[in-house]
């Protein structure tokens, strides 16, 4: 597995969202565990989860606990291994998403994560999603905090804008390790972020790369030259979707989410698949025609 930096931590090139093994249609415990066994067997390091990763109002963290689980139960060295989550972002049980960027929730959200998680710090801790009610300055506060305290190891930001982004690496003095945003051909518009991170040399998570649960089995047909460029190497055109995320920027690691063990092992491919320039061309035109006619 080719690896790439978040902070001043090593972790795989492609790592695993976990949301589609907590939320609506989730499966059952024993699949979402052999899933995530088959992305620490393939060489998988980056495990992204959240607090609100959850369905009922009563398993508050349900992500979390089965990550922590599934990686205790692993038989191999998970030493380097990394589980990022994220706080401020909640699920009331009904379905429905809401945000709490409060300094006192957040310090409280970590700390629920942490013990959940393990350890003596959670390895990356993100503020999930700005709220409007609150200064975004004081949420970053918080996350600065809890860097300082050492409950976090390393601090990002997610679902953020350029002019956040530039703020929170402020406050955070620097310190800034990764920003998470949604990326992907059917969702281009972060790419001033993704730009922006690979300025200020912050890792950028893309978040749903292929193009979201309900959409990403039909990505060959919705962008057609993804699939004649997979036909040509004999791979699936998700493969050349993620691999088309790291040509991107070496500071591009794209989180798939999976819930079956052979969507994981098929993702990781991507780590050993280089587009030619040429591909590239004829992919980002194909995306800005797709842009302009939409």
């Amino acid at each position: 597995m080719k690896t790439r930096l978040i902070g001043d931590r090593t972790v795989s090139s492609i790592g695993l969202g976990g949301m589609p093994m907590s939320i609506e249609g989730r499966p059952d415990e024993a699949r979402s565990i052999a899933t995530i066994h088959a992305a620490l067997e393939e060489g998988v390091t980056l495990f992204d989860t959240a607090d609100a990763y959850h369905l009922h109002a009563d398993e508050v963290g349900h992500n979390e606990s089965l990550i922590a689980k599934a990686i205790a139960s692993w038989g191999g060295d998970a030493s380097q291994v990394i589980v990022a989550t994220k706080g401020g972002h909640l699920r009331p049980g009904d379905g429905t998403w809401y945000v709490d960027g409060r300094p006192e929730y957040l310090t409280q959200a970590a700390e629920a994560s942490l013990k959940r998680l393990g350890g003596d710090a959670i390895d990356l801790y993100h503020h999930h999603r700005p709220d409007p009610a609150v200064p975004y300055a004081d949420s970053i506060g918080a996350i600065r905090d809890l860097l300082d305290a050492g409950t976090i190891r390393l601090a990002g930001i997610s679902n953020a804008n350029p002019a956040q982004i530039r703020e929170a690496y402020d406050i955070l003095g620097g310190r800034l390790a990764s920003v998470q945003n949604q990326y992907s051909p059917a969702f281009l518009s972060s790419r001033p972020e993704l730009d922006l991170c690979t300025e200020l040399g912050v890792a950028f998570l893309s978040w749903s790369p292929l193009g979201g649960i309900k959409s990403a089995a039909d990505l060959g047909t919705a962008f057609a030259p993804f699939q004649r460029v997979a036909d040509a190497h004999g791979v699936s055109p998700q493969v050349v979707t993620l691999a088309w995320h790291l040509a991107a920027s070496p500071g591009v690691i794209p989180i798939p989410g999976a819930s079956r063990p052979e969507s994981i092992r098929d993702s990781v491919r991507a780590a050993d698949l280089t587009l030619s320039d040429e591909e590239l061309a004829t992919l980002s035109a194909a995306l800005n025609d797709a842009a302009v006619t939409a």
